[in-house]
This record gives structure tokens, sequence and C-alpha cells, in this order.
């Protein structure tokens, strides 16, 4: 996952500290003007080099596919909060994390000139002065950290929001498990998927995330299970949850929407009808309705019915959601 081994993020006066304990060790071996160069370049580069691995670590959001690209902005917004830039504007989500991203950049630039600025300074002076002059780079140095105090916070908030979301692998054929609470969604991915399943916590959702895989002819398929987002209509999703399916939009090659005829879901069919037509207006991928409980009712127009308490077409359903799938795999040319 793209963001797992993101590295934490030092806030302004950690670094700042670390960098000025540093040089005056550094200083301790020298003496005179020499000390004093030593002490600014090792500030210098340990402040200039903290602040450019902060900003090259992160991922170019441009180039980062889709599902990330829309899942990060929907948990940095719900998370992060809202960034006022320089012109009064507000900035949210992906937006707000690299605007943090280019101020920290800046920083590591105005330390570097405050460096060369200074270095020059010292090349013809004495002890005392060039004394002086590292102490006057010093205090610009740190002024500049502390600018950018806000920013770092921001990335490391993000860093944290962002390193344990679950694998979700954007390059694997995935199915997409749809349909009102209790019509059989999670029985049926643990039905016909590894016991390794994975419950993963996202922060716009009531509950965790379910996440399955199985394999078919040596191709590795994900299952997905979502409830809070794809259980209840649109209408009753805030701005983050929508996003999110947009996200998952990115990702289905297929849909699986679940219904219950008999109704003992607690819904009413029509409703859950209703549901299953704004999933087939969200997705591009193509959505298969799959009637549960069939030992129950058949009382609706369905691609497929099972029953996964009495064990009855489970493995068929499957093999529809398979065959609508359709993934060829990337082959090596010759």
């Amino acid at each position: 996952m793209i963001f797992e081994g993101l590295p934490t993020t030092p806030w302004s006066e950690e670094l700042i500290d670390k960098a000025f304990s540093r040089a005056a060790r550094s200083g301790r071996a020298k003496s005179g003007v020499e000390a004093q160069q030593s002490m600014l370049q090792t500030a210098g580069n340990i402040l200039s080099d903290n602040l450019e691995n902060v900003v090259t670590e992160w991922p170019d959001f441009g180039v980062v596919d889709p599902f990330y690209r829309e899942l990060a902005d929907a948990v940095l917004r719900r998370e992060m909060g809202t960034r006022i830039a320089d012109d009064g504007s507000e900035q949210v989500g992906i937006d707000a994390l690299r605007a943090s991203l280019s101020e920290v950049t800046w920083a590591s630039r105005q330390v570097e000139e405050i460096q060369r600025e200074y270095n020059r300074k010292l090349r013809k002076t004495d002890a005392e002065t060039a004394r002086k002059h590292r102490k006057q780079a010093f205090a610009r140095m740190a002024d500049v950290v502390e600018e950018v105090a806000d920013d770092l916070r921001r990335i490391g908030e993000a860093r944290d929001a962002l390193r344990d979301l679950p694998d979700i692998r954007p390059d694997e054929p995935t199915i997409v498990v749809a349909g009102y609470p209790n019509v059989g969604k999670s029985s049926f991915v643990n039905a016909v998927t590894r016991a390794d399943n994975e419950i993963a916590r996202y922060p716009f959702t009531t509950r965790g995330i379910q996440i399955g895989h199985f394999e078919r002819d040596h191709i590795r398929y994900q299952i997905i299970d979502t409830p809070g987002l794809l259980d209840r209509p649109e209408a009753e999703r805030n701005d983050i949850e929508s996003q999110a399916v947009s996200a998952l939009a990115h990702l289905a090659d297929a849909v699986l929407f679940v219904v219950d005829a008999s109704e003992s879901c607690g819904y009413p069919l029509e409703a859950q009808l209703d549901l299953r037509d704004a999933v087939v207006d969200r997705f591009d991928a193509p959505v298969l309705t799959v009637c549960n409980k069939s030992d129950r009712s058949r009382d609706v127009e369905a691609d497929a019915y099972m029953s996964i308490s009495e064990g009855e077409n489970v493995d068929d359903v499957l093999d529809l959601a398979v065959e609508t799938v359709d993934w060829e795999p990337d082959l090596p040319s010759r």
C-alpha cells in the first residue's frame, strides 16, 4: 500500500533542536572561524535535508491511481479539517496536504539560501564576527522552520490518517458487494473467500469494511463488502461517504447487489431495488442483482438466485461474477 511506508514527520521544535544540538557538537571539535563554519554547515544540512525528505517521501498525487487519490482525499477531508491559504481561501483534503508539502519545500530552499549567504560572510572575517554571523543565520533558519510548523503538523496528521488504510489493490480484479443490511452480503463474502478475510476500519464507515480474496485460474480476486457506504441511499450519506463511494467506483470491475425478496432483512423490496438503481447510476462497472434467501422467496427479477443458509448456488453466483469481470491478466511480451 502506497502510504504505509511514510516516515514519521518531525515537528518544528524537534527539528530545530536536532539541527542545533548536532551543530554544537560539530563546532566543539574545531576552533575560531572554522568552528562557526562547521556549525553553520551542519545545521543547514540537517534542516534542509530533513525538510526535503518530508516532501519526497510522499507519492505524486498526480500519478496515484484514481482509487487511492479519491480515497485519500476522502480520509483527509474527514481527519484534517480546513487549511487557510495565504489569500484567505479554504483548502481541504489532498489540496490542503499538497499546499503544506509545497510550503515545506519552500522552507528547505530558504534554509539552503541562508546557509549559502552566511557561508560567504564567514569566509573573510574574524572569529568573533563569524560567531555573530552564525548566530544570525541560526535565528533566521529557526524562523523559517517555525513558519511551517503548522504545515509539518498537518503533514504528520495526514501520514497518521493514511498509513493504516487497508491494502486494497487497484491492480487486482475487484468485486464490490452492495445491498441493505442483513441481506447476506457479509455471509456471502465469508462463504466464497479464504479464512483470512480482513476487517478494515475506514474513518468514514460506522463498521469495518470486509476485504476477502479468492483465486480462479491462478488469478487472485478481491471482494469487498462496504457496510456504512453502499447499504443506504445516497441522501443519507455525508459528503465524505459519498466521495468514498466514488473511490470505490474507480476500483470495481463488477458489483453484486444482494436483495432479499422475502423482506426478512427488515427493508421493503421496493426500497432495496431503488438502492440498486442508485448503485447502477453511480458505478460504470456492471451491476448484477442477486436474490439471496431464495429458499424463502424468489419474487424478484434477478441475474442469479442463491440461499447462503442452505448452501444453494453460492458458487454459481461467484462464477457469474468472475465471468462478468472477464479479467485478462497482463502477460509479458516476448
